[in-house]
């Protein structure tokens, strides 16, 4: 009886460690943190240096990349129309042993056609000192649009780049060994695509005495005095010589008479530089030579 006993607990406490095992294992394992659809995205381990050769982010994925300080370091990430999306950035500077004084990094947001956007949150520059173990960076986008006028520079649809720099380090830091963590996240969406600040709530212009059709019995009612001078349309000045140029004729009657003009002043030109009336002047003529006498015999004295 005792032996039955014995092999009974026996029995149970293995049955016990059986259907722990899967919860212990699945307590045990690490799992990636979730995104937003409910499946992990890993972690990227690559950076870019140039626009051409920039690691591309999804919305919700990290970067945690071993760098060289010094280096421009480049992330791409796409964004729809209605998103606002925001780039974080933590940089785990190299030992205080090894740098000689204090470091200024940057993060700055690209558009597709390289062009620069601003950032409307978050401190887009950071010094950190020598004593300094880390610095964290934010730049939060302006919402995408949908459309832009050609000559603004506003967020629309499209791939957007992420440049790291330093902009201001000593000489002798430049090499040096940094990790750089990266995370882009986006919010809102198609439905949340409006203008920043608030949505319109009113038509830009009203209909001017606006209302449904009256049926025939019923007695029109009388506009008010605003809405009949709204509605009436301004009527033109006329001049006497409305009529005279107006109408297909109108540029035939300009170059005719800017014709004639041209040509009487031509002739009145002409006709006062080369030959001016009353003022002729003839070529100066030498005055006449007076005669002389021919040379007589020579005259003799009265004494001879």
């Amino acid at each position: 009886m005792r032996k039955l006993r014995t092999a009974a607990a026996a029995a149970a406490a293995f049955t016990g460690l059986l259907l722990l095992a899967p919860t212990s294992a699945s307590a045990a394992s690490p799992s990636a943190s979730p995104s937003a659809s409910g499946t992990a995205k890993p972690v990227v381990n690559s950076v870019g240096t140039s626009f051409l050769t920039a690691t591309t982010l999804a919305s919700g994925q990290d970067a945690d990349v071993p760098v060289s300080t010094g280096d421009y370091l480049y992330w791409a990430f796409p964004a729809a129309e209605g998103q606002t999306a925001t780039v974080q950035v933590k940089v785990t500077l190299p030992d205080a042993a090894d740098r000689h004084g204090a470091q200024t990094w940057t993060v700055e947001l690209f558009d597709g056609l390289r062009r620069r956007q601003s950032c409307t949150a978050g401190p887009q520059n950071g010094t950190a000192e020598q004593s300094a173990a880390t610095l964290e960076l934010s730049c939060t986008l302006r919402q995408i649009r949908s459309w832009a006028e050609p000559w603004s520079g506003d967020p629309l649809p499209g791939t957007y780049y992420v440049r790291l720099s330093t902009t201001d380090i000593p000489q002798t830091d430049l090499g040096l060994a940094s990790t750089v963590h990266v995370h882009v996240a986006t919010k809102g969406g198609a439905d949340d695509a409006q203008p920043e600040g608030g949505s319109l709530k009113a038509p830009l212009v009203p209909p001017v005495n606006a209302g449904a059709t009256a049926a025939p019995s019923a007695a029109a009612p009388s506009p008010s005095a605003s809405a009949t001078y709204a509605a009436a349309p301004a009527e033109e000045e006329t001049h006497w010589y409305s009529d005279l140029f107006s109408g297909w004729n109108t540029r035939w009657w300009w170059t005719v008479a800017g014709g004639v003009l041209a040509a009487l002043a031509g002739v009145l030109g002409y006709t006062l530089t080369r030959h001016p009336r009353g003022h002729r002047h003839h070529p100066h003529r030498p005055a006449p030579v007076p005669h002389q006498a021919p040379p007589g015999q020579p005259r003799q004295d009265s004494w001879q």
